[in-house]
């Protein structure tokens, strides 16, 4: 329940970073060393992403079959670092409830309010969970069953193998005029894949980093914020007065 939930956020996200900067994302094109080219561009924000201990990464997804979905988020907080720590919450769409999530090292803490258990959890199980827990943490390790799918949600370093991952989809994007996302100057790079609309912006100083990344169209509306490379995810975890163990937790189930 918990893990496909939670695998596939990961997977997703990583797989949009993949598509836009994979192979021959841009045109390649001679510039000078003040003007990169939109290849220079594509090629140092991949390396500078590959290359990041930690960073924030923000989702939002409103394709029609997120947003009319229970099951699958339509956005996501995340800061996450390549030790497998992270720190955040993540929104499901239709009413599908949110969970907030703590991860350090193999240990894993999750709080879904009420809303995500009558989703996830059939029948009248949803309610019992949400009353065991009492807005209360889920708390376990990444060897337990329904926090497995954690591990890869909030380990920067999957994430990153995820990203260099081949496509053999080749597109054109090519630079547009300067602008601002969020305050910081950015170089826009836009094309066409598959039918969407694409688009990355990536600082226009150096190290060029990704800013963020946009993919529309065809039912598809996402967009993918990137922030805070190199800051330290937030270590604070909850105590065990706000926890309760997932052991206790299937047993409860397996009882009800």
């Amino acid at each position: 329940m918990t893990r496909r939930v939670l695998t596939v956020t990961a997977a997703g996200a990583a797989l949009v970073v993949s598509s836009l900067l994979g192979p021959g994302a841009a045109t390649a094109a001679a510039a000078a060393a003040d003007d990169p080219s939109a290849r220079d561009l594509v090629d140092q924000a991949k390396k500078n992403l590959l290359d990041a201990e930690s960073v924030r990464l923000r989702l939002t997804d409103h394709s029609t079959d997120t947003r009319t979905g229970r099951t699958q988020p339509v956005s996501m907080d995340l800061a996450l670092d390549q030790d497998g720590n992270c720190a955040g919450t993540l929104r499901m769409g239709a009413g599908g409830g949110s969970v907030e999530i703590v991860k350090r090292g193999a240990e894993v803490w999750m709080k879904p309010d009420t809303a995500f258990w009558k989703a996830q959890v059939p029948g009248g199980q949803g309610d019992a969970v949400a009353e065991l827990l009492k807005d209360r943490y889920l708390h376990g390790s990444t060897h337990d069953a329904m926090l497995r799918g954690m591990a890869e949600t909030c380990d920067l370093t999957s994430f990153q193998k995820e990203i260099t991952a081949d496509s053999s989809d080749a597109r054109r994007l090519t630079k547009g005029a300067p602008t601002k996302v969020d305050g910081t100057e950015v170089i826009p790079l836009k094309g066409t894949s598959d039918g969407k609309r694409v688009a990355l912006y990536v600082t226009s100083d150096t190290p060029h980093r990704l800013v963020r990344a946009t993919q529309k169209g065809g039912g598809t509306d996402l967009a993918l914020s990137f922030s805070d490379y190199g800051r330290p995810v937030p270590s604070k975890t909850p105590s065990a007065g706000e926890s309760v163990d997932v052991n206790k937790l299937q047993d409860e189930l397996r009882n009800a």
